[in-house]
């Protein structure tokens, strides 16, 4: 037979609306700091292994602090409004739909636990690094931990007298967590800054192949930038991508197959990440400075660029294929 309990106060939609969002925005939560934790292992201890881990790693902060400063709010408002309707009407805490989501939630949450550590030894194994491992693990297991024991407690009538110091030390962990995670990617107005670099190295990168290609085509470098616009082909040579600058890159030919292209560059690049702006499938001359690498500093930097000509033989003479008319 129904409890008189139950019989008078039957969950609501009100009250299924509000169990389902805590549990929504703690699985978010839970989420966003274990992100951002791992995230902070994978750039203080780089794997040479992983190629743009760096810009990875950041991309990957700032989705979860994005989450964060949403999600965990909202979860704050939800406990701290039901903890008032509890304090109000003390009965209501015996819902079952309250005690079933929680129960739940600590079914669904131990299964996520598991797939997190199934994952991070399944990469042990495959060679990730024992510290990066280790503290992965370490944080899988705090987390865990703290959202078992809080819940754990929350379905008791007797709560431990540190039940309310503990929810003031999460709060501030996780405030902590945010802040911390703008010492790796900065302000929004330093990562802007970050992504004019990217796209200048990467406007380099396209105009030192299409030296590369004009000297095996007419066997000498180009006088000026303004020789590779190529209508038919479509190459442009790229501005400065930032819209108050609007330089021309700067082109020099030092002398025989040697050039230097220069560029203004707003950061210094971050030498943590050994794959940084590297380009993997350029071929690698020990006796040229020729490396694929685009290391820079604040300012002006220039990349000095010398032509193998065994690695990249000119094309001049070869058979190219003759356009076909179009028939109508």
């Amino acid at each position: 037979m129904m409890s008189m309990v139950e019989a008078s106060h039957k969950p609501s939609p009100k009250d299924i609306f509000l169990q389902l969002l805590a549990i929504v925005t703690l699985y978010g939560s839970v989420a966003g700091v274990l992100t951002l934790l791992f995230q902070f292992v994978n750039l203080q201890i780089p794997d040479p292994l992983s190629y743009g881990s760096a810009e990875g790693a950041r991309s990957a902060i700032r989705f979860g602090v994005s989450s964060l400063v949403i999600v965990f709010p909202v979860y704050l408002w939800v406990m701290s409004f039901l903890a008032r309707t509890y304090a109000k009407e003390p009965e209501r805490k015996e819902i079952r739909i309250r005690k079933w989501l929680t129960y739940f939630t600590l079914f669904v949450a131990g299964l996520i636990i598991m797939g997190d550590l199934v994952a991070l030894v399944n990469s042990f194994l495959n060679g990730e690094l024992t510290t990066r491992f280790l503290l992965k693990i370490l944080s899988v297991f705090l987390v865990a931990s703290a959202v078992f024991w809080y819940y754990y407690w929350d379905m008791k009538d007797t709560k431990p007298a540190g039940m309310e110091l503990f929810g003031w030390a999460v709060i501030a962990i996780v405030a902590g967590i945010v802040g911390i995670s703008f010492f790796f990617v900065g302000s929004p107005k330093t990562e802007r800054l970050r992504q004019f670099d990217q796209q200048r190295v990467n406007d380099l990168q396209s105009i030192q192949w299409q030296i590369v290609n004009y000297w095996q085509q007419k066997e000498k470098l180009p006088a000026t930038l303004s020789d590779l616009n190529d209508p038919i082909g479509g190459f442009q040579v790229p501005m400065d991508p930032d819209p108050e600058s609007g330089a021309v890159y700067s082109y020099v030919v030092k002398g025989g197959l040697t050039f230097e292209l220069c560029a203004d560059f707003s950061l210094p690049s971050n030498d943590g990440d050994v794959n940084e702006y590297a380009v993997p499938y350029i071929p690698v001359n020990p006796s040229i400075k020729f490396d694929g690498r685009w290391t820079h500093g604040t300012g002006r930097t220039c990349f000095e660029r010398t032509i193998d000509p065994e690695l990249y033989p000119p094309q001049k003479g070869l058979e190219k294929p003759v356009p076909v008319p179009a028939r109508y």
